[in-house]
């Protein structure tokens, strides 16, 4: 199992590290004691699998004692868990801009001290934190995108792909447009097995349909060309931080150009490495 310490200056983004963890299938928990986490972490292992991926946040509050805290690491290597320390951190005006902003108080803002002061006492009580850390990740300036990207990279192996969860809707006009898409397009334009009688009561998931809707050069044409849209667009999105796309095709009744069509990029995708699920809104309706 791997567990993902993540710690650093109260304010630099801890838990927006969590956050992106979470979406990369780690289960996240938030400032859990000191004391828990063995206990916890045998827990997750007596699972067998079902959190395979686990994510720890703490913060100054839990290092009363740091030798305890390192304890505490190597019981949890002992159990056979493989433990990495994320350090999260950004600069001293940074994080004082951040809590004016916020208004929140820090956890060591004492009466009669500054905010810059808390973040300095921290820095000096985490500093043997900092230097038992696997990486250091300093927020400072960094958007959003760039930290997701910097993640992905160090917990996916480098497989960006596997950021963007693809999912692919067919439907019929005529029984109303999807409510949730980002990209949407109408192969009305392809020739209707509706009209063949032999495919009529037939879908878009029967080979012959799906023979009979490619069988012709503007139907593979603008599938080639939208799959090589698609081969520019999701890596930029990607980039952009986006992590989600619906990708939606829309024929007269939703049963068989627009299945055959959304079904073949199902099958592209898949083939490319990418997460992606697949709906067939209205294939069973008349």
């Amino acid at each position: 199992m791997e567990i993902v310490i993540i710690s650093g200056l109260s304010g630099a983004g801890k838990s927006r590290v969590a956050a992106v963890l979470e979406d990369m299938d780690f289960y996240c928990v938030d400032n859990m004691p000191l004391a828990m986490m063995p206990k916890f972490a045998e827990l997750c292992l007596a699972t067998q699998g079902r959190y395979e991926r686990v994510a720890l946040v703490t913060d100054v509050r839990a290092l009363e004692n740091i030798d305890e805290l390192f304890s505490t690491f190597d019981e949890m290597r002992e159990l056979g868990c493989v433990l990495s320390i994320l350090y999260v951190e950004a600069e001293v005006e940074t994080i004082v801009r951040r809590y004016r902003e916020t208004r929140r108080r820090h956890p060591l803002d004492m009466v009669g001290s500054s905010i810059e002061d808390a973040v300095n006492k921290e820095m000096e009580l985490l500093a043997p934190l900092r230097t038992q850390a696997d990486e250091i990740i300093d927020t400072t300036g960094q958007t959003l995108s760039k930290l997701q990207r910097r993640l992905f990279k160090r917990f996916m192996d480098g497989q960006d792909h596997k950021a963007m969860n693809v999912t692919v809707k067919s439907f019929g006009f005529k029984h109303g447009m999807p409510i949730e898409t980002d990209l949407l397009f109408d192969v009305r334009f392809m020739p209707n097995p509706f009209y063949i009688p032999e495919l009529r009561y037939k879908t878009g998931m029967d080979d012959l349909v799906k023979d009979y809707v490619f069988g012709f050069e503007q139907s593979n044409e603008f599938f080639q060309r939208f799959c090589d849209m698609l081969d520019f667009l999701l890596p930029h999105y990607i980039d952009e931080g986006r992590r989600y796309l619906v990708v939606c095709f829309g024929c007269t009744g939703g049963r068989h150009r627009a299945p055959a069509v959304a079904q073949a990029l199902f099958e592209y995708l898949s083939e490319q490495g990418y997460p992606v699920d697949i709906i067939h809104r209205d294939i069973d309706k008349e």
